[in-house]
């Protein structure tokens, strides 16, 4: 089953990050089998690393193995508006994080597939405690 991959490990990948890099890189690798893919959310982030060229965004999708054509569905929006009130009424109860909303958008688009590769498995795992992760760093 296919991985949501999380914007900061394509940037990794991207930038040729001298700490992230390469773990970054081999994990994408080792899952493609599986399949890979990204949140319409997370393909809005990466433009500016593209100057705002789509074509060249999705060439450097399609080279690393990574879909970008799942899209949004009414069951992700059901799951986002679940996680960004209990995130909010958190954040009230001075219980939480500030979280900006692409990491509950990103996480809930992840729950319908296998998990979500990221190396900031912290930030998800309030929202998400579910949601199976991959970390270049850790694996």
């Amino acid at each position: 089953m296919t991985w949501v991959v999380d914007t900061s490990v394509l940037i990794d990948v991207l930038e040729a990050d001298p700490e992230f890099g390469e773990s970054s890189a081999g994990l994408l690798e080792a899952l493609l089998d599986e399949g890979l893919t990204v949140c319409p959310v997370t393909y809005a982030e990466l433009a500016p690393a593209f100057e705002g060229s789509r074509s060249l965004q999705e060439e450097f999708l399609r080279g690393v193995g990574v879909s970008f054509s799942d899209g949004w569905t009414h069951q992700d929006t059901h799951a986002a508006f679940e996680a960004w009130h209990a995130h909010v009424r958190r954040r009230r109860s001075g219980d939480g994080p500030r979280r900006p909303i692409a990491d509950i958008l990103i996480g809930s688009f992840a729950r319908r597939f296998q998990g979500l590769v990221t190396r900031n498995g912290e930030d998800f795992r309030t929202a998400f405690p579910g949601l199976e992760m991959r970390d270049p760093i850790a694996d």
